[in-house]
């Protein structure tokens, strides 16, 4: 406890530090946790929202802005979107495992991040590095060197994620119209002739 808050400046940035980690922990439990998919998305915005708090904290107000509007508000407007039009009613089988073996290496990838997370801090006594790793060039000269980076180093990451959300969004869309069309003639209700009153009919 004495490395942490060594690594801070005062306890003001220790407070507001704890409280962001507690509203990303809270959302992604939350996310993981409600049977109702709409709630693990609204609990998906606390977890952006303390990211936010976070970066607020560190000196990147551009960045936090971005994880609002971008992520907050686009991303998850986007996820909901997606669970609206797959339909949030539809009852799904937990217990049937759609790949084999996903079980078993979901618990395999947890293990394996949180030994490289706690063998990163163990390495780093616990310290975090400095107050804040944004450089202080001026008032908007961070932003001209983001946009500069990400359209001439990262241009194709940037173009490729984009690129993937649209895939993802063209691909549920597909899914949940194939899903929802009749597949055979005994779908459709038939409406006999016999059924029908020549009396309702004149």
């Amino acid at each position: 406890m004495s490395a942490l808050l060594a690594s801070t400046q005062t306890l003001p940035d220790l407070i507001v530090f704890i409280v962001g980690a507690l509203m990303i922990l809270a959302g992604a439990l939350g996310v993981i946790a409600w049977r109702n998919p709409v709630h693990s998305a609204l609990s998906l915005v606390l977890t952006l929202f303390g990211i936010a708090v976070l970066f607020i904290e560190q000196g990147a107000d551009f960045l936090a802005a971005v994880q609002i509007i971008v992520y907050a508000g686009a991303i998850v407007v986007l996820f909901l979107f997606v669970i609206m039009f797959l339909g949030v009613d539809k009852t799904e089988n937990i217990r049937q495992e759609p790949l084999a073996g996903q079980r078993f290496l979901a618990v395999l990838l947890v293990v394996v991040v949180v030994g490289s997370i706690i063998a990163l801090g163990s390495e780093a006594h616990w310290v975090g590095g400095a107050q804040s790793t944004v450089e202080k060039l001026g008032l908007y000269d961070n932003v001209t060197a983001l946009g500069r980076a990400v359209f001439t180093d990262y241009l194709f990451a940037f173009e490729a994620t984009a690129a993937l959300l649209i895939i993802a969004v063209v691909g549920a869309v597909v899914l949940a119209r194939r899903s929802g069309t009749a597949t055979s003639d005994e779908e459709l209700p038939t409406l006999e002739l016999e059924d029908v009153d020549e009396e309702e009919v004149l």
